[in-house]
């Protein structure tokens, strides 16, 4: 065996190694591209999970805030239903509704649905005759305004406007604490108490009652809590 084809055996032989050091570099540059987008496909994937999970906590439909400082969400939608007298509502909270007020009735307090869901419009013409009603006593326009505020919402931050409050009156005031005592049972609450006034941004209004769901009511009958209270501990 002469030294030529030794050298040249030598060069075949190294020639072979690279080509497999080669080979499996390739292999290995290929796994980790296909880990590193399975990482970002999956991460992605739990990421977004994550978030629709989170929406989905913060936007349950029957807790959506909405006061002065809080607007309607601009892709808010309601399916309403004609209650009887005439007046409309979300449709999820008719049969809750229809209870309380069945409830009432047998009491003998006559409960009349006087106000429900409210479109943009109805509740600028509102919310304008209140702040007219606030001129003609003397006040400037934007005393006016922001005295109309505490009891006529602005269209936009009106929770008429989410067919989930309702405005209840009676033959007498019974039907109003008969409404305070009993309402939470069916998933309303007292909205606006005039004790809570400097945190829901209205003057009491005895008559305007919210759906937030039974579970949610009940805590907040329990502990003495308005909306904005209950959505801050649950954070």
């Amino acid at each position: 065996m002469n030294r030529r084809y030794v050298r040249d055996e030598h060069k075949r032989k190294v020639k072979k190694q690279r080509g497999i050091i080669i080979f499996m570099i390739c292999i290995l540059l290929i796994a980790t591209v296909v880990i590193v987008l399975n990482f970002g496909i999956n991460h992605e994937e739990k990421t977004k999970t994550l978030v629709k999970e989170k929406l989905s906590i913060d936007t349950d439909w029957n807790l959506i805030l909405v006061n002065r400082w809080n607007p309607i969400p601009d892709d808010y939608k309601v399916n309403l239903v004609r209650f009887k007298g005439g007046e409309k509502v979300d449709e999820r909270i008719y049969e809750p509704l229809m209870e309380m007020m069945e409830a009432a009735e047998k009491e003998g307090l006559s409960p009349v649905l006087v106000s429900g869901y409210r479109t943009h419009n109805q509740q600028k013409r509102l919310y304008e005759n209140k702040v007219k009603e606030y001129q003609r006593e003397g006040y400037s326009e934007s005393q006016a305004r922001e005295l109309a505020q505490q009891w006529v919402s602005v269209p936009g931050n009106s929770e008429h406007q989410l067919g989930l409050a309702v405005d209840i009156n009676g033959d007498t005031y019974d039907i109003y604490l008969w409404l305070m005592e009993n309402s939470y049972k069916y998933g309303f609450i007292f909205r606006y108490p005039g004790s809570k006034g400097d945190i829901t941004g209205a003057a009491e209004e005895v008559w305007h009652y919210r759906y937030v769901g039974v579970e949610a009511s009940t805590e907040m009958y329990e502990k003495d809590l308005c909306l904005e209270e209950y959505l801050k501990i649950k954070k």
